[in-house]
């Protein structure tokens, strides 16, 4: 709570974030949270608030972080246009790469854009922050470490983590924005930007004009080539298979996600609820390398078939038609993210490997802040003013993000170059010790990692999950956020 108190301390002698002041009310069974607010996100800024004029923001890229800006774009009173180069292919990026996984902060930030649509979410969701979570040996499938990924949501009122379908995510955010705002099959290729204006280029030649654009078109982004010039993506040398299986573990009412360590390689399973597990298995390769004729799930049990039951029966329960691959890219961190009314956002400024899940997450957080800082700058009286606004306001974005954001990345990359160093047990391939079970004597390293883990893993999921550094402003003067039963 110290931590908590000075940053809202910090945020008050800056005046850098709004403040979001949580109330209690507990009986025997229930216990409510209620915020205290200045005003409503849904205001609008052309009439009753003094005569702003709106401004107009270009999105580049119609993935959950695009989707996201729009909306809260939208209810802040906003012009808004999002162009995305093919729907489908969002679509079956989503279907590829699984659920996304929402931790409390994002999950209390698309509260503060709309309350309705985070109802929707939390209704297809499946809540696994009220389970066990934590990192285990892939080997013998003992814990490591476990981490409580409620108390820190429960104490600051906030909803619990969830896992939710990416294509069910986009329905419900496309649905919100209105199919009026986004404009399919339009790749943004281009952008020019002069005193008054930014305007895009399609693929096919078309232009628009608007105040600001943002880019949010992924890893591959072609507003971040356009800012900083082509920069190649860095193979993180770990390719990821995934998939889905209907299969409910006996363990499905304690463990929600759980992550399985070994040299070069980890498995990831996590329930997405209906009866189906999620697992990814990640592994130490070449890019581009080629499976087997036999097909991926031969190629996996060779790779994980030494391992604890847990990760080995998920594997074999799987169909072959459920597996898929990927090679996982990265890219450095970059600390300036845009140039005069051209920003960016969620992985176009800041690509994550997946080891935190935590990407997506990043991504929603940003939206809120940007929209913050772009209210203010409409605030100005003269075109003049608006535009030397926007330029301070998006650099405001971004320094105010780059320190939480900083810190997300640097530990996925750390989790990544743990995994080349991990080895639990000593083996002994010759001399007279040679014929020693391999897991019979622990590498005297692994208890330091291990406590190592468990001292920090759990503090540092809890500041993730409160969302410290980033303060909302919520809808309603006293609104209800949840009731929740007492485990």
């Amino acid at each position: 709570m110290s931590n908590c108190r000075y940053l809202i301390n910090s945020c008050i002698q800056n005046q850098t974030y709004d403040i979001l002041d949580f109330r209690t009310k507990q009986s025997s069974k229930t216990r409510s949270y209620y915020v205290r607010c200045q005003n409503s996100f849904d205001q609008t800024l052309d009439g009753e608030n003094g005569g702003n004029r709106k401004l107009k923001i270009l999105i580049a890229g119609g993935g959950i972080g695009g989707l996201v800006l729009a909306l809260a774009a939208k209810h802040k009173g906003f012009e808004v246009q999002v162009f995305e180069k093919d729907l489908s292919a969002v679509r079956g990026e989503g279907q590829h790469r699984g659920p996304i996984q929402l931790v409390s902060s994002a999950l209390a930030v698309l509260e503060a854009i709309d309350e309705n649509v985070a109802k929707q979410i939390k209704e297809a969701g499946c809540v696994t922050g009220n389970r066990t979570t934590g990192y285990a040996d892939g080997l013998s499938g003992e814990w490591i470490t476990k981490f409580d990924l409620s108390s820190p949501a429960v104490s600051r009122g906030l909803p619990l983590t969830l896992v939710i379908c990416r294509m069910a995510l986009q329905d419900i955010l496309l649905n919100a924005v209105g199919v009026d705002i986004m404009r399919n099959k339009s790749k943004v290729v281009d952008f020019l930007e002069d005193p008054s204006k930014v305007t895009v280029i399609l693929e096919d030649g078309q232009q628009y004009d608007g105040d600001v654009l943002v880019g949010a078109d992924g890893i591959w982004s072609k507003v971040r080539t356009k800012l900083f010039g082509e920069r190649e993506a860095k193979y993180s040398t770990y390719t990821s298979y995934s998939g889905v299986t209907n299969f409910v573990p006996p363990y499905i009412d304690s463990v929600a996600y759980r992550i399985f360590l070994g040299l070069n390689q980890c498995f990831v399973a996590t329930d997405v609820g209906n009866g189906k597990i999620q697992w990814f298995a990640n592994h130490k390769e070449q890019p581009m390398s080629n499976d087997p004729p036999e097909g991926k799930k031969k190629r996996l049990l060779e790779k994980f078939g030494n391992w604890c039951p847990e990760v080995v029966t998920l594997i074999q329960k799987t169909p072959e038609s459920m597996i898929l691959r990927r090679d996982i890219y990265d890219r450095d961190m970059i600390y300036t993210w845009g140039a005069g009314r051209v920003t960016l956002l969620g992985d176009a400024a800041h690509p994550m490997q997946p080891n935190l899940g935590q990407g997506g997450c990043m991504a929603i957080e940003d939206c809120y802040q940007l929209i913050h800082e772009l209210v203010q700058a409409s605030e100005s009286d003269s075109d003049v003013q608006i535009s030397e606004e926007i330029v301070l306001a998006l650099r405001r974005y971004a320094n105010k993000r780059l320190w939480r954001v900083g810190i997300v990345y640097a530990a996925s990359r750390m989790a990544s170059k743990m995994l080349a160093s991990y080895k639990p047990y000593i083996e002994f391939k010759t001399g007279p010790l040679a014929h020693l079970p391999t897991q019979q004597i622990t590498h005297p390293a692994i208890p330091v990692f291990r406590a190592f883990l468990q001292i920090c893993l759990p503090k540092f999921m809890a500041w993730i999950t409160a969302g410290h550094g980033l303060c909302l402003k919520r809808e309603r003067p006293r609104c209800k956020l949840q009731d929740r039963k007492q485990p």
